[in-house]
């Protein structure tokens, strides 16, 4: 019987940890495709209860198989030398770990602009928010256990958690009890541009797919008006600012 393993047994340890590395990217990208392909099957609502169900059960079995084999220990499924970090160096992973997200986002953005033109890449990035955002406030809903329908306080709550929370200076401006204005009062990628002597990032559009539906994921019944985006904003202003309300 052929051992049709045999090549990768025989690669030198170097090359075998780099095709380690090689199997998580491609277990990630298999994680998105099957994510994407339910959207695509039976919508983004199906779909969300589909991946976290997956999520459920997908996560113990990897880690188990992972503790056994390098010998690291668990507590109620998370890594102990995790557990073990202290306040500090774990607000600084968390932030890293948010770093890396937009510097990927990045990446991506670049690759399809080189690949073609800013277009192309401007839509593939709009297109993406439409998945991502309701993706991340399913997924903060769930990690706050907020009830079916928070209302104006569990989105306020919710977009504290975000990704962006831990890489950009944001701001809530409660106007009474029905609404609230949201700005980012300061944008890594923006500000990055603006070091650099380039104009605002035209980030409107995608924003018109980021905010409305998160907040409508968080909440069916809000609503969201932009106030300000690129390339529409005052320059002495936030970089953006959005308004939420019932």
């Amino acid at each position: 019987m052929t051992d049709f393993a045999a090549g990768i047994k025989e690669l030198p340890r170097e090359e075998k940890v780099l095709f380690f590395m090689d199997l998580l990217h491609r277990i990630a990208v298999h994680h998105g495709l099957w994510f994407s392909e339910c959207i695509h099957q039976f919508g983004m609502e199906r779909a969300l209860s589909v991946l976290f169900a997956s999520r459920e059960k997908s996560l113990p079995i990897q880690m188990d198989r992972l503790s056994r084999v390098l010998g690291f220990s668990q507590k109620n499924g998370v890594p102990e030398a995790l557990q073990a970090l202290s306040p500090e160096k774990m607000d600084e992973l968390l932030q890293a770990t948010a770093v890396n997200w937009l510097a990927n986002d990045g990446v991506w953005f670049q690759a399809v602009e080189f690949s073609s033109q800013q277009f192309d890449a401007k839509r593939a990035n709009d297109t993406c928010w439409t998945r991502f955002s309701p993706f991340e406030a399913e997924s903060i809903k769930r990690f706050l256990k907020q009830e079916e329908n928070p209302g104006l306080p569990g989105l306020a709550r919710a977009l504290s958690f975000r990704l962006y929370a831990l890489v950009n200076t944001q701001a809530i401006r409660w106007e009474g009890t029905d609404s609230f204005v949201f700005s980012m009062e300061n944008c890594r990628v923006q500000d990055a541009r603006k070091r650099r002597g380039l104009p605002d990032y035209p980030c409107k559009s995608g924003g018109m797919a980021e905010y409305p539906a998160f907040a409508l994921t968080i909440d069916p019944r809000i609503r969201t008006e932009c106030l300000a985006c690129p390339p529409d904003r005052d320059p002495d202003g936030p970089f953006c600012a959005w308004r939420f309300f019932l």
